[in-house]
């Protein structure tokens, strides 16, 4: 069993309530075609594209999305699978200067702080999803990597997201309503017992008819919110079938950093958020003026 980031100890009870969705975003992979089948959907225009994580020896898919203009949603990329350590490690561990890539400005990008034990928690790190990041770490890792790369990326927000997981269907799942099928597309409750508990890799399940993996169960996803509230979607392998569903949703709750000894609590880690991460967007035409090199990357405390 895995262990809390900041104490030690393994996921409270209050962690229970969402996570969860294993994915493949360190490796190199062909992109998938999208299936389009959403009434008022538009075809999409853009094509599947990889981008490669600077500092990394390793790509993340990026899966067109058709908009739907009824839904006030515009065509977009979604990241095939959540954001694995693969992917967020050059991000943590500045390997994209270690790399001989000049410092981005200060007031651009922010670094996490480091935190106490090794962050996945012993769950698992090649292609096993970010785990027990913070709100405020996966805003500044898409901050990092538009500035890096010259796209512009950011989290999803709620309803973009759940668009996405739905993939065109008005089911409770994306492949039905029938429950009993879900041990076929995500990591849950049901299958994660005893030996099995915990985060598996990413994509080890079938994806939703988008070509998306793990939007069911395995790490609960960080979106944004029209209110201003943190919430995670889309249930994680603690989670019961019905917390799993494509419109299942929580809020942030203190217990997920009740074990880090911290005061004030960290703003970058969860130290009982052993269920969730996230997985980002890739906006319209994907263009975005690259950050302008600048002073030293100041981490963040």
């Amino acid at each position: 069993m895995g262990k809390g980031l900041a104490s030690g100890a393994g996921a409270g009870p209050g962690a229970a309530s969402v996570g969860g969705g294993v994915v493949r975003t360190g490796l190199c992979v062909a992109g998938v075609a999208v299936a389009c089948g959403a009434a008022g959907a538009q075809t999409p225009q853009l094509k599947p594209f990889s981008v490669e994580i600077p500092g990394a020896a390793c790509s993340y898919d990026m899966v067109p999305i058709p908009g739907d203009a009824a839904k006030g949603i515009k065509p977009m990329w979604f990241g095939r699978t959540e954001i694995t350590w693969d992917a967020y490690d050059p991000f943590l561990l500045a390997l994209d200067e270690e790399k001989g890539m000049p410092p981005l400005a200060a007031d651009a990008v922010t670094r996490p702080s480091k935190p106490y034990i090794p962050p996945d928690c012993g769950y698992g790190h090649h292609n096993y999803a970010a785990i027990c990041v913070a709100h405020k770490n996966a805003v500044e890792y898409c901050k990092w990597l538009s500035a890096r790369t010259g796209k512009k990326f950011r989290l999803p927000t709620e309803a973009e997201w759940e668009y996405a997981c739905r993939a065109g269907t008005t089911t409770r799942y994306s492949f039905g309503d029938d429950a009993g099928k879900l041990g076929e597309y995500a990591w849950f409750e049901g299958n994660c017992r005893d030996d099995a508990e915990g985060p598996h890799p990413v994509a080890s399940k079938k994806p939703n008819p988008w070509g998306l993996y793990d939007m069911h169960g395995n790490i609960g996803e960080w979106v944004v919110s029209a209110d201003g509230k943190l919430r995670i979607m889309g249930g994680s392998w603690q989670d019961k079938p019905e917390a799993c569903a494509s419109d299942s949703k929580a809020e942030f709750k203190p217990e997920w950093q009740k074990t880090d000894p911290q005061i004030p609590k960290s703003k970058w880690w969860l130290s009982d958020g052993q269920f969730l991460g996230f997985r980002i967007v890739c906006e319209g035409d994907g263009s975005k003026p690259a950050a302008e090199p600048g002073g030293a990357d100041r981490p963040g405390k």
